[in-house]
C-alpha cells in the first residue's frame, strides 16, 4: 500500500477509535444524542484528507537522516501515533467548519448527500417533532459544528501529549491555535464580501477576494496543517519558512480550484448541484476577474443575477457563459499555476527530506488539476 493510502487508513482508524470512545458519553446524557454522532460520522468517513496528509508530511520533511534523502522509518517512530492523531484532529477541525459553512451557505447538499442541517431538518419530519423543521436542522447543525470542535481541541491535545518533546508540543499548539483564529475571521470575511461588495471599489476587488481565500482556506487547508507537523518534528526557522512559502501559493491555488468546480463543476463529480456558487452569491477571485473585463451591460446582468437562491437552470447557464466569455477562466487558470509554480520553487533547494519534497510536489499537482 502507498504511503498516502496507509495514512488514510491510519487516521480514519484514529478517527473512529475516538467517536467509539466519545459515543458512550452522548449515550449516557441521551437516546435523542444519537444522530449527532452518525452524523458525525458520515461526515468524517469521506474526503481525500488533504489536510492530514500536509500534516504528515510537514513532519516527515523535518525529520533528521543521514542525508537529506532518507527519512527515518515511519513504523518505528515514537512520535507517529502523535502525528496521526493530530492529522485526524485536523479532519475533525475540517468537518466542523463543512457544517458551519453549508449553515452559512444554505447548501443542501454536501458530497452527494444532504448537509448536516438539511439532515437534522429530515430527522424532524421523519420523526414528526412539532415546530419547524427547518428551523430546527439550523439549529442542530450549529451545535453539531460546535461539537465537532470541540471534539477536534480534545483529540489534537490527547496527541501532543503524547510528544517526547514538549517543546514541539507547545509549538504545534500555538500552530494550531491560529489556525483556527485565521479560518474563523476569514469565514467573516467571506460574509462580509457577499454583503458590502457594491462599496468596493473595482480595482481592489481581486486584491478583497485574495484576501478572503487566503485566510478562509489557503492558510488552514495547507499551510497550517504543514506548519502543525513540521511543528511536531521540531522544524528549524528555515525548514519552517520554506513549508510556509510553499504551503500558503499552494493554498490559494487550491482555493481557486474550488471556486471554479464552484461554477463549472460536474455535478456528479462534486456531489454539489452546477453553478452552486452563483446561486449562493460567493464573490470569488473568479467573480472579481469577471466583472473587472465585463462591459457595463454584462455586469450589470451578472450582479442582478449572481445569489439569487431561485436562478433556474437556464439562468445559470446564462452566467456561466458571460464568465466564460470575459476570459475570467483563462486568467483564474494562470492565477492556479503561477502559484503552484511559486509553491514548487520554494521546496525545491529547501532543506527539506527528498522524500518529503517528493511528495509534496504530487500533492501540488493533485490540488491543482482535481475535479472534485
Amino acid at each position: 500500500m502507498s504511503t498516502g493510502g496507509r495514512l488514510v487508513d491510519l487516521v480514519q482508524d484514529r478517527l473512529d477509535g475516538f467517536l467509539d470512545a466519545r459515543s458512550p458519553i452522548l449515550a449516557a446524557i441521551a437516546d435523542d444524542t444519537a444522530p449527532m454522532e452518525s452524523i458525525s460520522r458520515d461526515f468524517l468517513r469521506f474526503g481525500k484528507r488533504f489536510r492530514a496528509r500536509f500534516c504528515y508530511w510537514g513532519w516527515q520533511a523535518v525529520q533528521a537522516a543521514d542525508d537529506w534523502g532518507v527519512p527515518f522509518d515511519d513504523e518505528g517512530s515514537h512520535d507517529l501515533p502523535a502525528v496521526i492523531g493530530a492529522s485526524a484532529a485536523l479532519e475533525l477541525f475540517h468537518a466542523a467548519a463543512l457544517v458551519h459553512d453549508d449553515l452559512i451557505d444554505a447548501s443542501d447538499t454536501r458530497r452527494g448527500a444532504p448537509a448536516a442541517h438539511r439532515a437534522f431538518e429530515g430527522l424532524h419530519r421523519d420523526r414528526e417533532f412539532v415546530g419547524d423543521a427547518a428551523r430546527f436542522g439550523r439549529s442542530a447543525a450549529v451545535l453539531l459544528g460546535d461539537l465537532l470542535l470541540v471534539w477536534s481541541d480534545e483529540l489534537f491535545a490527547e496527541s501532543i501529549d503524547t510528544l517526547r518533546d514538549r517543546e514541539n508540543a507547545r509549538a504545534a499548539r500555538g500552530e494550531y491555535n491560529r489556525m483556527r483564529t485565521d479560518v474563523t475571521a476569514g469565514q467573516y470575511l467571506d460574509i462580509v464580501a457577499e454583503a458590502k461588495w457594491p462599496h468596493v471599489p473595482g480595482a481592489l476587488e481581486v486584491d478583497h477576494a485574495l484576501n478572503v481565500i487566503t485566510y478562509k482556506s489557503a492558510k488552514y487547508s495547507i499551510e497550517a496543517p504543514l506548519a502543525i507537523g513540521a511543528s511536531l518534528g521540531g522544524a528549524s526557522l528555515a525548514q519552517m519558512a520554506a513549508l510556509r512559502e510553499f504551503g500558503l501559493p499552494l493554498g490559494v491555488a487550491f482555493q481557486l480550484r474550488d471556486d471554479l468546480l464552484g461554477v463549472f463543476g460536474d455535478s456528479d463529480v462534486t456531489g454539489k448541484p452546477a453553478g452552486d456558487d452563483l446561486v449562493e452569491g460567493k464573490r470569488t477571485v473568479l467573480i472579481a476577474l469577471a466583472r473587472r473585463a465585463l462591459p457595463a451591460s454584462a455586469r450589470r446582468t451578472l450582479d442582478e443575477l449572481l445569489g439569487d437562491p431561485d436562478l433556474t437552470d437556464e439562468q445559470v447557464l446564462t452566467l456561466q457563459e458571460t464568465i466564460r466569455a470575459s476570459g475570467a477562466i483563462d486568467a483564474t487558470e494562470s492565477l492556479i499555476a503561477e502559484n503552484v509554480e511559486r509553491a514548487l520553487d520554494a521546496i525545491a533547494d529547501a532543506p527539506l527530506t527528498s522524500d518529503a519534497r517528493d511528495a509534496l510536489a504530487g500533492l501540488a499537482d493533485s490540488i491543482s488539476v482535481r475535479t472534485a
